[in-house]
């Protein structure tokens, strides 16, 4: 530290000499970039805030897990190494949380911060503070920046319901807007946005909004149109994506594996990335939160994974894959565990102290489990000598998902045979070995789902709670086996009618309300013109 506070020094002696000499008493500021200071002349540089908040989107305790761990598919409990936090994490599982959980208050602050970023990025672009380079119009980057804006509200409308609609730089505060208001206007900004994008797909835009990028948030705004308006809109839906795959941009890739790599930003399959980069643009961590300690050595990493790990598959949703489907292995590490040599088993260190590491797919709750207990992820290549962040890009939206939206709507729409002709196709590079299971009928889309559902105690279901039937169940199962650790389960179970009805694990029903999050308290706080949402006040 002596360099540093040396180095510091001198510096602020020069600038009070300087000061002095000029007898100058004005503030001058050095350490600052401030809106006047900045330069603004590579527009995509300028843009790029708009984005690199995304970024943050995808941690433990924020967006991401906050859709995984409250839904059926991942938990989160604690174990002898930790994992409590307080309760912050059960309390997500349990359906328990309040207007102070740290997630709430990340997803409200990334949101905003998004919706204020792509405000100002707006307005400095039509008053020409920022410069539109050649081979682009303003209108263009005028649109994506709506597009990002969109994207932030459609987080909002999704997460919290009624929300503050803040389209300016004002700073005056203002009050919560209907979610039925809110959705018209992603919709409008993006319906208005869409035709002034580029139809490219190239490097330049990478991880940015190109026009089939903004037609597959708008298709997945669509899809959800019951949940946030009141009123389906699966014609919609599906035209979007037979438009996106008109388009002939995307494609399926023939591995699993691809799309979730570490150099995946060549991936056909990828819409649209959330970049990540282990050094400069680091934060994507699911190594970290979800493996056991002694896996560094499984491919000698230079970070080591967080005590014995949390976030791990429910058994009850594992126990639906079928055993020939290889999603099942390309998604969660299972069984015994060995270092980079293939041969020298790792060791536990709590519970297991001095045992083999063995994953199992057995939790006796969502509470409390065993160090070596619930599969891990297994989604996210983490390569040789991974550090703490990866540096995998984070596909939020991906030709399959445009796939599966339009098999559901297909599907929702009377046209069963169409739908599973276009889950079959998904479902074919997992059933290679067995390429019959590939197939689905319309009849198996209509059934209901496998998963048994129910209270569990000492690894048991003992209650089974609601067991009124999911309908199009099968096809909701398809969702979680394509689609687990991509941050789609909680929207998912909502549109199906099963996130506030159905008991899993630990978590029972704990009411209609927990469809969307209550506003952070702090916000409350320093805003009078705010309310809670419904019940959580």
């Amino acid at each position: 530290m002596k360099p540093l506070n040396a180095r510091l020094c001198t510096i602020l002696m020069l600038v009070f000499a300087a000061s002095a000499c000029n007898n100058d008493l004005d503030e001058k500021i050095y350490s600052e970039v401030t809106e006047e200071t900045y330069n603004y002349n590579n527009a995509y540089q300028a843009m790029s805030i708009g984005y690199a908040t995304m970024r943050s989107l995808i941690s433990h305790t924020h967006y991401y897990m906050a859709q995984e761990s409250t839904a059926d598919a991942i938990v989160m409990p604690a174990n002898a190494s930790g994992w409590d936090d307080g309760g912050i994490y059960k309390r997500m599982h349990l359906h328990t949380w309040n207007s102070e959980n740290p997630q709430v208050n990340n997803m409200w602050n990334s949101f905003y911060s998004g919706v204020v970023n792509a405000n100002r990025l707006i307005d400095q672009l039509n008053s020409g503070k920022i410069v539109i380079p050649s081979g682009v119009t303003q209108e263009a980057l005028v649109s994506e920046m709506r597009v990002v804006r969109a994207f932030f509200y459609w987080m909002l409308c999704d997460n919290f319901g009624d929300v503050p609609l803040i389209v300016d730089r004002s700073n005056e505060l203002q009050g919560k807007t209907a979610r039925k208001d809110i959705y018209l206007f992603v919709v409008k900004e993006l319906t208005d946005a869409i035709p002034n994008l580029s139809e490219e797909k190239n490097t330049l835009l990478y991880g940015r909004f190109n026009r089939w990028a903004a037609k597959t948030l708008l298709a997945n705004v669509y899809l959800n149109a019951q949940v946030y308006a009141g009123e389906a809109k699966w014609a919609e839906c599906l035209a979007l994506s037979n438009e996106i795959i008109a388009s002939g941009k995307y494609k399926l890739e023939s591995s699993l594996s691809a799309p979730f790599v570490t150099e995946n930003q060549n991936s056909q399959e990828i819409i649209f990335a959330i970049p990540f980069e282990e050094n400069l643009a680091g934060g994507f961590s699911a190594h970290m939160f979800s493996w056991h300690a002694s896996l560094k050595n499984k491919v000698n990493m230079l970070a080591t994974p967080w005590g014995a790990g949390s976030a791990k598959g429910v058994p009850q949703f594992i126990n639906t894959y079928d055993a020939d489907d290889k999603r099942l292995t390309a998604t969660w590490m299972t069984g015994p565990q060995f270092a980079a040599d293939g041969i020298t088993p790792l060791k536990g260190s709590y519970d297991q102290a001095g045992k083999n590491v063995v994953l199992n797919n057995a939790l006796p709750d969502g509470l409390y489990t065993g160090e070596a207990e619930g599969y891990r992820m297994n989604k996210f290549e983490v390569k040789t000598a991974a550090m703490g962040s990866l540096g995998n890009d984070f596909p939020f939206f991906r030709y399959s998902q445009v796939l599966m939206m339009k098999a559901e709507c297909l599907l929702r729409t009377g046209k069963a045979n169409e739908a599973a002709t276009v889950v079959s196709e998904v479902r074919a590079r997992a059933f290679t070995t067995k390429p019959a299971k590939a197939t689905v009928t319309a009849a198996d889309l209509q059934k209901g789902s496998s998963y048994e559902y129910g209270y569990v105690e000492n690894y048991k279901v003992v209650q089974p709670g609601n067991t009124v039937a999911i309908q199009y169940g099968r096809m909701f199962d398809e969702l979680g086996w394509e689609f687990a650790w991509e941050g789609f389960r909680r929207r998912d179970m909502i549109r199906f009618g099963v996130y506030t009805t159905k008991s899993w694990l630990s978590h029972k029903p704990n009411g209609e309300f927990r469809a969307v999050f209550p506003l952070p308290q702090i916000a409350i706080n320093s805003n009078p013109k705010l309310e809670q949402n419904p019940a959580y006040q």
